[in-house]
């Protein structure tokens, strides 16, 4: 069951189930909860798994002005500070996958291990012509229908505001992220790098954000598109799973690590 709880000043709706160490669920942009389907009921056999819904997403109302992934990370450290009282692993898809970085950047702190699902952290990530095409996609695309028919189902705003909200995410996607590789250098999480070889991210961008990050590992699962947590669920699950639950797997014949390890809890 899902509810709400004020934060400053935003009523965010989150879904919580399970109990244990908590982990956090970062969902993707323009999409709701519904997307962690395949993977909250697993997590929550191990772990205390809370669920927010973003500023325009889901069940959160929007705000005034324009979305900005700044915005969007500043709320979920207030989401950690009041709900979770301390760290969490965080596991972020997507849009989610760019706010756990910079949450990871900003406060330490409150990240104990961070999953990372086919996140750019630049926009050069995201190949041009898959950039222009986004920014032609009228909103009631059929591309976008799964999208704008769970938004219409469930959002406060009403159907009429998605194209209010889709407008503001392609104009925040066209023109951020932009976290400086040393930025990415500094995170002192553990960070699990997941993508598919189909991703919306090229893989030349997703194995330099690999590369950026000291403690990092990663993982590119075949036979998936940017959806690869719905398409393969057993797949990703064990992957997410086996980084956050287990000590790291000593290395035979370690380079990029040396002798630091894969990662530590």
């Amino acid at each position: 069951m899902g509810t709400y709880i004020e934060i400053g000043g935003l009523k965010t709706w989150y879904e919580e189930d399970g109990s244990g160490e908590p982990l956090m669920l970062l969902h993707g942009g323009l999409v709701s909860n519904e997307t962690w389907g395949p993977q909250m009921p697993e997590f929550a056999k191990q772990f205390r798994v809370l669920a927010p819904e973003r500023r325009g997403h889901g069940h959160t109302p929007d705000v005034d002005g324009p979305l900005s992934y700044d915005d969007m990370a500043a709320d979920t450290i207030g989401f950690l500070e009041a709900v979770v009282a301390g760290p969490a692993h965080l596991v972020g898809w997507s849009d989610g996958g760019i706010i756990g970085l910079l949450v990871a950047i900003r406060r330490p702190d409150l990240v104990r291990k961070l999953v990372v699902i086919g996140a750019n952290f630049d926009t050069a990530g995201i190949p041009e012509e898959i950039q222009s095409q986004l920014s032609s996609v009228p909103p009631d695309s059929d591309d976008f229908a799964m999208m704008r028919t769970t938004y219409e189902a469930v959002s406060p705003d009403g159907p009429e505001h998605w194209p209010v909200l889709f407008a503001k995410f392609i104009e925040m996607a066209s023109r951020e992220p932009h976290i400086p590789p040393s930025d990415l250098n500094g995170i002192e999480a553990p960070v699990l790098i997941l993508a598919g070889d189909d991703d919306l991210a090229s893989l030349e961008h997703t194995i330099e954000l690999f590369r950026s990050i000291p403690n990092a590992e990663l993982a590119i699962v075949p036979g998936t598109s940017h959806f690869l947590a719905m398409e393969k669920p057993d797949v990703v699950n064990r992957l997410i799973l086996d980084f956050i639950v287990n000590d790291p797997t000593p290395e035979m014949m370690p380079i990029r690590r040396g002798d630091r390890g894969a990662h530590s809890g």
